[in-house]
């Protein structure tokens, strides 16, 4: 039933900047985007990201039972306000990411979800593609490719999303399918809104540098910004990507500074990790669509705009949601795995040939 024709697919994500959970509905055959539909938010309680933030890191060998409770009540919560749906997608919440070494994981048990909200749920999407040799991220890509069609793109485009960490994907709409040789790169740029959060949570208290007000009142320290961009990632080629916590060396480099100069240095590191990836893609596109919650600063908007040869535009400029993309994007894949086909590729993640990762956890009335 699930690998027949188009489905009402609802997609979750809760990210690394830890803000609450988005939730978004499109109706898809896993090939293309047919109808977007209602979307909701969720955000933590400053309780609950405590929980959260406190179980950063840690694998599943690890103690994260009040974590993960926290993970799959609030999912719950928001998933159930949403009548007609086919099928959930359901990414959890990523603790740990260490491809090359330990692996990774994303906390979170789709067959509990199945049980509560009685649809059936993929889950565990990047497992399959870390153990076949991927980086197990990103995995928006295959979605990105959907949208450049969607929104009838000719010509290569790039989609750059600035969540906690920061990724591209380079797409060339021309390409008949994501899997086809030369039609994605895509890869993790460095570290995006995550540093900056922490930032302000350790010295000020807030959850973010809302629209960018305190970066705005100060000044880049160069040599911090050298040191940062003297890191061996930025050398590294593609496909690439990172933990959320792999450049804990920001908060040393601002350490001395004031909150307005560490928070504009901070963000002018995330910008510039941008600029330097550009770099990596095959061509320059013809368009940069900025989506997730960095799109929304506009100290950050300004020096992309300032430093890339492309034109620099939010993602609402092309008609799609950028504080939905994500969720959208894991209906989409779980549609894909319902389906047998593959949600990463070797432009995508590395893995060594296109492959398609997800559990799919069936209520108990089903079988």
């Amino acid at each position: 039933m699930l690998g027949q024709g188009a489905l009402n697919v609802l997609g979750a994500m809760s990210g690394t900047s830890l803000d609450g959970v988005d939730a978004a509905v499109i109706r898809t055959d896993g090939e293309q985007i047919l109808e977007f539909g209602r979307s909701e938010y969720r955000p933590y309680s400053d309780p609950e990201r405590a929980v959260l933030r406190a179980a950063l890191g840690r694998w599943q060998e690890d103690d994260v039972a009040e974590a993960r409770e926290v993970i799959h009540s609030a999912h719950i919560d928001l998933l159930s306000r949403f009548d007609d749906v086919d099928l959930i997608g359901f990414h959890g919440q990523t603790l740990a990411h260490d491809p090359k070494g330990r692996g990774t994981h994303q906390m979170g048990d789709g067959a509990v979800l199945a049980r509560a909200l009685g649809v059936p749920v993929v889950w565990d999407f990047r497992s399959a593609d870390v153990a076949l040799g991927g980086e197990g991220a990103p995995l928006a890509p295959f979605y990105h490719f959907a949208c450049a069609k969607r929104i009838q793109a000719d010509t290569p485009i790039a989609f750059l999303n600035l969540g906690g960490v920061g990724n591209i994907t380079w797409v060339d709409p021309r390409k008949e399918t994501p899997q086809e040789p030369g039609a994605l790169l895509a890869f993790d740029t460095g570290p995006a809104n995550a540093p900056i959060n922490d930032l302000v949570a350790e010295r000020l208290g807030l959850d973010c540098d809302l629209d960018g007000k305190i970066a705005a009142k100060g000044r880049v320290e160069d040599g911090a910004l050298e040191l940062f961009l003297a890191e061996s990632y930025f050398r590294k080629m593609p496909p690439k990507s990172l933990d959320r916590d792999d450049f804990s060396l920001m908060m040393d480099l601002v350490r001395e500074l004031s909150d307005a100069d560490a928070a504009a240095t901070m963000t002018a590191m995330a910008a510039a990790a941008v600029m330097q990836g550009i770099e990596h893609c095959p061509s320059l596109p013809s368009r940069l669509l900025v989506t997730g919650g960095g799109r929304k600063n506009p100290v950050m908007m300004k020096m992309l705009q300032a430093g890339l040869d492309c034109p620099v535009d939010a993602i609402e400029t092309a008609g799609l949601d950028g504080d939905m993309l994500e969720a959208q994007a894991f209906a989409f894949l779980a549609m894909r795995v319902a389906r047998g086909l593959p949600t990463s590729a070797p432009s995508t993640t590395g893995v060594a040939a296109a492959v398609g990762g997800g559990q799919k956890s069936l209520p108990a009335t089903e079988s």
